[in-house]
């Protein structure tokens, strides 16, 4: 049996070919034309740019990493009669169109130039409840004819475009513009939770992508403007390519949390130094993510909520997105996904779990102190004004709840400075 072959392409241009040899192994070389253009990107921090290929071990975390993860991935390879273990199979069935700049497309499959979004009919309501009535068994839509989408993450989701603010399903080879989240069927009020999160970030200067809490037929979902996606002036969506860290850093989807070896802040902070284009910026919008989880008791921010940037500004770091607070939630754990010093709880959190996370972060504790002031205190004079725009489109009695809470928090959290 010969290899089966998919062809990465990049903007038009062929970047080299992800295989599946006959044994299962997979693996990654870069076409010749791409290592000869001095201006073309590696794929990935963790796949420099070099003849030779690179081995299942090698090229596993960035191309496993453009997939979904645990149940998400189990359903939609069940969906689509492949195991969920192969990698190659399901990025064969879902990668037209992935996070970042990519298509991966089967080798006799001609690439589709995406023209301006204007072609197809918006859904109605009923038509987005079909759709969230698919989600659950059939992730991504996998299976849909003409649909080969895929989004990484654990959460259900669905890659869509807006078409004069109505939402639409792809076109073959389309490019998506936003994302439909519907809420997380076992935790009360999460399209709320979400929305709340990513509004009161940007409120109070944190680059978030933006948000828009929606209901179809009575039912919510949240629609995310994706960052990894452009109109051009003659409205043709181009792609931008972008990483999540945990491929940057050439670590598997399954071990993204830092306590089964995953990134932590250290590695994280190291990253941007060595790939941002203006690693001190960077390294501050981090340090100001990582202090507002905190605040909000997002424990959940793992190696794959934070990514990496490929634009005409040069690498950096993303907007913010999946922020959420899960400390509204009791059934899950209150550990951070990755630790301040060996601090996993704000309970826990001190002077000295803050000195050690300024040595991670290369900041001085100065510095720190005072960005902890600024942003606890933007949260409780903002938090306010989030919740009751939130409140009022939604009517969520969750929403003051947890913003009652994100305040109690903010005050502690001001105190462990001593």
């Amino acid at each position: 049996m010969t290899a089966k072959v998919l062809d990465v392409w990049w903007d038009g241009r062929v970047v080299g070919q992800f295989t599946q040899d006959r044994h299962g192994d997979i693996g990654f070389a870069y076409a010749q034309a791409w290592l000869d253009d001095d201006n073309a990107l590696p794929l990935s921090a963790s796949l420099p740019k070099r003849p030779e290929r690179f081995s299942h071990r090698e090229c596993r975390p960035f191309f496993g990493g453009l997939l979904p993860e645990e149940t998400q991935r189990l359903v939609a390879a069940q969906a689509l009669g492949v195991s969920p273990a192969n990698d190659f199979a399901l990025l064969d069935r879902l990668g037209g169109d992935v996070a970042g700049a990519l298509q991966l497309l089967p080798e006799d499959q001609e690439y589709i130039e995406t023209g301006p979004i204007a072609d197809q009919q918006p859904m109605d309501d009923a038509g987005i409840v079909r759709v969230l009535d698919a989600l659950p068994t059939r992730p991504l839509l996998a299976g849909e004819e003409g649909l080969r989408l895929s989004l990484a993450g654990a959460q259900s989701k669905v890659p869509v475009v807006l078409i004069d603010g109505q939402i639409a399903l792809p076109l073959p080879g389309q490019a998506t513009t936003h994302i439909l989240k519907p809420p997380i069927a076992r935790f009360r009020g999460t399209t709320e939770n979400e929305a709340f999160m990513m509004r009161l970030a940007a409120a109070i200067g944190l680059d978030v992508a933006p948000v828009e809490p929606r209901s179809a037929e009575g039912r919510s979902f949240l629609l995310i403007e994706r960052y990894d996606r452009v109109r051009d002036d003659s409205g043709v969506v181009r792609r931008i390519h972008q990483e999540d860290f945990c491929q940057a850093l050439g670590v598997p989807p399954e071990t993204k949390y830092a306590s089964e070896g995953g990134p932590t802040f250290k590695d994280c902070f190291e990253l941007l130094r060595r790939v941002s284009a203006r690693p001190a910026t960077d390294v501050l919008k981090l340090v100001d993510a990582a202090v507002f989880n905190l605040i909000v008791g997002n424990a959940d921010a793992h190696g794959k909520n934070f990514s990496i940037l490929y634009d005409d500004q040069g690498p950096r770091m993303a907007p913010l997105y999946d922020l959420l607070s899960t400390a509204a939630y009791p059934d899950l754990s209150p550990k951070m996904a990755m630790r301040f010093g060996k601090r996993a709880t704000l309970a826990e959190m001190d002077l000295d779990g803050w000195q050690a996370f300024a040595k991670d972060a290369g900041v001085g504790l100065r510095l720190l102190r005072r960005r902890i002031a600024e942003l606890c205190g933007a949260v409780l004079t903002e938090s306010g004004g989030a919740a009751s725009s939130l409140c009022d489109v939604s009517g969520s009695q969750a929403i003051p709840d947890i913003n009652g809470m994100i305040n109690d928090r903010a005050r502690m959290i001001s105190m462990t400075m001593g």
